[in-house]
């Protein structure tokens, strides 16, 4: 056979280098970035066929099972039978300018490359999962086997060696392809008509630097997520909900004890605060904050999660409330010497704790689930120390101080109903939301999922928060008629049912909680 016999496969990459056409062609011809350049990927819609081969030959390449996906094929749907249009939508990393993956990361295991690609460091990742919440595109997934967190890197070590990533090689209409691009010029105009696409969020929250090419009259008619006939409950995460709730439990405890010792400095009231009431502050955080790292998918590496003070509202929760813990059985200690420092000491515990319950609550205050993304949240996750507060009143009750536990228990009626004034604000943001509203998709598959999947578990939420209610009303009675045996007994009561109300809550915050993403995408894997 002569040397210069050219195969069909050869002319065929022959053509595609000469034409520069990154589809099936091994090498790339770009130049490295330049200042205020990066890598970017740009999509044209007007040549996928949705075969999902990039996202197989994703997998392939960075030997990842069938359920991790770092590049994943949506699909929209326009017209009406018979005349009905598909349009798809091929996404991994957006290699955002501002990454929120990346600010949230409280182990700082995001890194942004000179060259725009960001980067996700394996070994420094403990599972915590916070970055699959705050990416608006879904991005980032959890690889249950290893424990951690996986995403696209643009296949980076390819790039070094001048060639294309697995995704743009194997797309076989060219859909996908690499390019440079000027952030400045694109941040100041490009970013906001080219690189937006139905269905995708806000280009604002973190910047992205993906181009699309579409179908600009296809692109102005209305398109369906072609899952959106699929519900689907979010994950509950039990350990996360135990957490929460038993951490601003303490919050109420020790909120309420310091209130009487500063009424009591004052002589304003005269009441013997007992170490067995700091302990009782200091219980639920002690217990809860260990059960966050079963949340974890690496959970001997959960102390690493304080790395990130400076952008991660997790690092700083962790910080925050692990020091009020020690603080707070520091007072445990100063109570029992009767040392005079410990008025000085609780200041500094209540400080740790108001913080660490605000940043707590900033976790959830992401643009990327906007049913979490309300002053609501900070509000309700204050507010729910009423339990604790009901715990401080049974301890007062038990010491026999009963004008005192009066007070307490007032103080968490007072709570309890301004946190069922919170639940029935949702429930009436949910029943008038109107489809001009924004996040409309979003927040209305989570009224689905409340008001169908979860109505019993939302009306048994409601009936153990009355019930809390109508028992600490009642205790209050039967303190003033000095029935006290009676009011003890109804006082737990009341404490069982205002916090089986609050679990069930909880619980429910999470699994109704509908993230922007990646529309139409059937076979996400492990997104969360």
């Amino acid at each position: 056979m002569s040397n210069n016999f050219i195969t069909p496969l050869d002319s065929l990459i022959n053509y595609k280098t000469n034409t520069h056409n990154q589809c099936g062609n091994y090498s790339i011809d770009i130049k490295k970035p330049k200042e205020d350049e990066q890598y970017r990927f740009h999509f044209d819609a007007t040549a996928c066929i949705g075969c999902h081969c990039c996202e197989v030959a994703c997998n392939e390449q960075n030997n990842n099972d069938a359920a991790i996906k770092w590049r994943r094929v949506g699909e929209t749907q326009s017209g009406t039978f018979p005349a009905i249009s598909s349009h798809f939508n091929s996404m991994s990393c957006n290699h955002c300018i501002d990454p929120e993956c990346l600010k949230g990361c409280p182990t700082n295991s995001y890194i942004k490359f000179d060259n725009g690609i960001v980067f996700h460091d394996d070994e420094s990742c403990i599972g915590c999962q916070y970055c699959t919440w705050n990416c608006p595109y879904e991005v980032p997934v959890f690889d249950e086997s290893r424990g951690i967190v996986t995403k696209c890197h643009m296949c980076h070590e390819k790039l070094d060696i001048g060639q294309t990533p697995a995704c743009v090689q194997a797309c076989p209409s060219g859909a996908i392809q690499i390019e440079l691009v000027n952030t400045k010029e694109w941040l100041e105009k490009d970013m906001y008509t080219q690189g937006i696409a139905p269905h995708l969020c806000d280009v604002d929250i973190t910047k992205p630097t993906t181009r699309y090419t579409l179908n600009e009259d296809l692109n102005k008619s209305i398109q369906t997520p072609a899952d959106d006939h699929i519900l689907k409950a979010n994950h509950a995460e039990w350990p996360l909900v135990f957490m929460t709730v038993l951490t601003q439990m303490s919050l109420g405890a020790f909120s309420i004890l310091f209130l009487l010792e500063i009424l009591n400095y004052f002589s304003l009231i005269s009441v013997n605060i007992t170490t067995l009431m700091y302990i009782v502050a200091f219980l639920p955080a002690a217990l809860g904050l260990p059960l966050s790292a079963l949340h974890l998918g690496r959970p001997i590496l959960a102390l690493t999660a304080m790395k990130n003070i400076k952008t991660s509202w997790l690092s700083r929760e962790a910080l925050a409330l692990g020091l009020f813990t020690g603080a707070l059985s520091a007072s445990i200690v100063l109570s029992y010497l009767q040392s005079p420092y410990l008025l000085i000491n609780n200041i500094f515990v209540l400080a740790l704790g108001i913080f660490g319950i605000y940043a707590q609550a900033m976790i959830y205050r992401i643009k990327a689930r906007p049913s979490w993304n309300k002053k609501e949240t900070t509000h309700t996750f204050f507010t729910v120390g009423y339990i604790g507060t009901l715990f401080v009143g049974l301890c007062f009750l038990i010491n026999e101080t009963y004008f005192i536990a009066s007070l307490v228990f007032s103080f968490s009626l007072i709570l309890s109903i301004y946190q069922q004034l919170l639940f029935k604000k949702k429930e009436l943001f949910y029943k008038n939301l109107k489809e001009e509203d924004k996040n409309f998709y979003q927040l209305n598959k989570t009224k689905k999922l409340y008001e169908g999947m979860f109505t019993k578990h939302s009306k048994i939420r409601a009936i153990s928060l009355n019930i809390s209610i109508s028992l600490t009303l009642l205790v209050l009675i039967l303190l003033v008629n000095e029935y006290f045996l009676i009011a003890g007994v109804l006082a737990c009561l009341s404490t069982i049912s205002a916090f089986t109300s609050e679990i069930i809550e909880r619980s429910l915050f999470y699994k109704t909680a509908v993230a922007h993403g990646l529309a139409g995408h059937f076979f996400a894997g492990n997104q969360r």
